[in-house]
């Protein structure tokens, strides 16, 4: 049997990580700047995590949700404490697109609706309606193109109010920071007025976090810098540095119902140990606070350079805009510098590090990033 070809990969494989590093099969060293897609939050095998999941392992690795986990409500407990929502219900799951689908599921139960508004070059995941959400029509299957969803152009409240006044939309889903499309940011006055006409007009508000979350932008979510407060707030990424794992953060509003939703491996007790040490790393460390002050150094010393279109980002989310389609000059970063990056479309080099990256590490990227733009 063969994997089944469904990405262009890089000729390398990489064995083992530490910190904001990792190595190939020749124990080449190189600088991730990209995480994982976001994913290692706390760098890579943290001895904390490493040892959280391994002591976990040696107990009970598994068992279903028809019985009490003492391990989620742990969870719950310390996340509502870091994320400054202690009075939010958790249900928890296995990725980021299934929070998304099990977001817009719920508020459409909540509201007797089945319209939803997302916004233009949004990325929600590939599940059903997930996928139907997400502004790309490559990957949207006849079968999921229901024609639940409108896309309206991010930061436009005109827009928005227009379609929420018909009063059959269920949700409004944005991402607190768009990472896919481009590093693009909601503005704080389009979030108040969608939260402003959302509660006049019986609409669920969800925030997708899933790669803008968890510390990465300088605040625990992206939102806050807004003042919102969402109905509903999707998690993945970050949650457990790697292990498998998703998260839906709901409102008191919401009253449970037994049978809507459900999930068989979610929340088992592995992703519980890690994510519970996760969440002490970020504490202990000062994570957040130090992805606001090392991605604001990225950022300014990023903009200083010439004959690059545009600088974005917050935090350790960054998007570098160049002129011309970026696949070259990321495979030269790995082949020639040894630093990982990401990519956002054709022309957007995306940077997403774990949260542990020091102001030394990040000079170093910038060493190496201008020598190849061939920057004195």
């Amino acid at each position: 049997m063969q994997l089944f070809d469904v990405y262009p990969l890089y000729d390398i494989a990489i064995t083992r990580g530490k910190g904001c590093y990792v190595y190939d099969e020749n124990n080449t060293e190189y600088l991730d700047l990209y995480g994982g897609h976001a994913v290692v939050s706390v760098g890579h095998c943290h001895p904390k995590v490493v040892d959280s999941i391994c002591t976990q392992a040696s107990r009970l690795m598994f068992y279903s949700n028809s019985v009490v986990n003492p391990l989620q409500q742990a969870l719950a407990e310390k996340l509502g404490r870091a994320c400054g929502y202690p009075d939010y219900q958790l249900f928890l799951i296995n990725s980021g697109a299934e929070a998304n689908e099990n977001a817009i599921k719920l508020a459409s139960f909540h509201t007797g609706r089945s319209r939803v508004l997302a916004f233009g070059k949004a990325f929600h995941g590939r599940t059903s309606m997930a996928v139907e959400a997400t502004d790309n029509p490559k990957i949207v299957a006849p079968v999921n193109a229901n024609g639940h969803v409108t896309f309206l152009p991010l930061n436009d409240i005109d827009a928005v109010c227009s379609e929420l006044e018909k009063g059959d939309v269920a949700a409004v889903i944005v991402e607190g920071v768009q990472g896919v499309g481009g590093i693009h940011i909601p503005s704080s006055g389009f979030l108040r007025a969608v939260r402003e006409k959302c509660d006049s007009t019986g609409t669920v508000l969800i925030l997708d976090e899933i790669q803008s979350g968890y510390g990465r932008t300088g605040r625990f979510f992206a939102h806050q810098y807004s003042g919102v407060r969402p109905d509903i707030i999707t998690v993945a990424k970050g949650i457990a540095t790697g292990f498998p794992m998703g998260a839906v953060l709901i409102s008191p509003k919401f009253k449970p119902v037994y049978g809507q939703l459900g999930t068989t491996f979610g929340g088992n007790h592995l992703a519980c140990a890690a994510a519970l040490a996760v969440l002490d790393v970020i504490e202990t460390e000062k994570l957040v606070d130090n992805a606001a002050k090392v991605g604001q150094h990225l950022l300014d010393e990023l903009r200083k350079l010439p004959g690059i279109k545009d600088v974005r980002g917050i935090g350790l989310m960054i998007g570098i805009e160049m002129d011309y389609p970026v696949k070259d000059l990321r495979l030269r970063l790995i082949n020639d510098r040894h630093v990982f990056t990401g990519a956002a479309g054709t022309n957007i080099i995306r940077l997403l590090p774990p949260l542990t990256l020091t102001i030394e590490q990040a000079d170093e990227f910038m060493h190496r990033f201008k020598a190849e733009l061939n920057i004195k």
